[in-house]
């Protein structure tokens, strides 16, 4: 079998390109003939497409990257199978993707999404992300690089930090978690709330709303925003640093650091919804907010980067969730109970660690993709 695999690469610390990363790794250290490449790069696809020849193209994004993932490999007779996250909605392309042999996708939600949206479900198969578990391991809290990250945060020993890791932090979930502390902030132990997005001029805006809120709230002296930017090689240790992960996400097609905060042997703040309900397991590995809203459209508008012209108005037949807010009384209820309980913290990361070994370490997403492949389309 010989692989193209297309993403944002050499990778960026992105979710996508880690993603891509990961499976290109695998799948080389299984030796499968591999090769990686940019996913809007057109003259060095083609390229590989000539003198490679790979037997299957995989390439991975969200459905309004199906011009660069499927449509340009088969322009030149190569079978393409792309893997794809959500972003609430499919408004584009069903027609194409309906006409592939192979569709991954990373959850069952997303398979979800993309069924209710025209997708064919016999085409899709779920394929998980992986996680370096090799990286994203536990570490003592007297590991001098565990020290340096919490002394940079200006964390003190005796404090319980609480972590946020996102593009933005109010996509996966920062303001619910504010209000859960403002409720509970006289009754926990010392804290400290770290927010690590990335420099990107999208969320600069966000982030300033973020901290408007804290104020509001009477926690700005507790919350940091990081925004500098940083290596991959660097989140095990700041993820490492944490006491517990929060992350009730809005939106979440996965939730790769919540994987990798189980990797850690990190206590996990989730939502009971979307693909964390693959990833983590309430009262095991996770504690689950329960779903309080929905957040309904009847329309988009969209421009070129999803295949339309600028300012194209896609009306839906029926009204689409594309966001969801967790419960804020019930991540208060879970953050007080993990901050006040050392033993639940460390069980609940044991078996979070057990759980992502077991099921989403790299090189066992890669063997699965092998094993789709060769079932689904014949190649080996």
């Amino acid at each position: 079998m010989k692989v193209l695999v297309l993403y944002d690469y050499p990778p960026s610390p992105g979710g996508l390109a880690t993603q891509g990363d990961l499976l290109y790794r695998g799948l080389c250290e299984l030796g499968v003939d591999t090769h990686a490449a940019h996913f809007e790069s057109a003259q060095e696809k083609e390229w590989y497409y000539r003198w490679f020849e790979p037997d299957v193209v995989v390439g991975v994004g969200y459905w309004g990257h199906t011009p660069q993932l499927v449509l340009h490999p088969q322009r030149y007779g190569i079978r393409a199978v792309p893997w794809l996250v959500a972003d609430g909605y499919i408004a584009n392309f069903q027609e194409v993707l309906n006409e592939l042999p192979l569709i991954l996708v990373t959850s069952n939600w997303v398979k979800e999404m993309y069924v209710r949206d025209g997708i064919k479900p016999d085409n899709i198969e779920v394929l998980p992300v992986g996680c370096d578990t090799n990286s994203f391991v536990p570490f003592k809290k007297t590991d001098p690089k565990i020290i340096a990250v919490r002394e940079s945060l200006g964390i003190s020993p005796d404090q319980l930090m609480i972590l946020t890791v996102g593009g933005d932090a109010t996509s996966k979930g920062a303001q619910e978690v504010m209000h859960a502390l403002a409720i509970i902030d006289t009754k926990a132990p010392d804290w400290k709330y770290v927010c690590k997005v990335w420099p990107q001029p999208r969320t600069k805006a966000q982030n300033l709303m973020d901290l408007e809120l804290a104020t509001r709230l009477g926690l700005e002296k507790n919350i940091t925003y990081a925004t500098n930017t940083i290596s991959r090689s660097f989140m095990p240790y700041l993820i490492g640093a944490c006491d517990i992960y929060a992350a009730p996400s809005r939106l979440e097609g996965f939730g790769m650091p919540q994987v990798e905060a189980g990797a850690c042997e990190k206590p996990v703040i989730g939502i009971k919804a979307m693909g964390m309900l693959d990833t983590l397991i309430h009262g095991k590995t996770a504690l689950l907010a329960n779903v309080s809203q929905r957040i309904i459209v009847n329309e988009v508008i969209l421009g070129e980067e999803s295949g339309y012209e600028n300012n194209h108005k896609v009306q839906f037949e029926k009204p689409r969730t594309v966001d969801y807010r967790a419960n804020v009384q019930d991540i208060a209820k879970y953050l007080l109970k993990l901050m006040t309980d050392e033993k639940l913290r460390e069980d609940l990361g044991k078996a979070g660690r057990k759980n992502v070994v077991a099921n989403f370490d790299y090189k066992i997403v890669a063997q699965k993709f092998i094993d789709i492949v060769q079932n689904r389309l014949g190649i080996n």
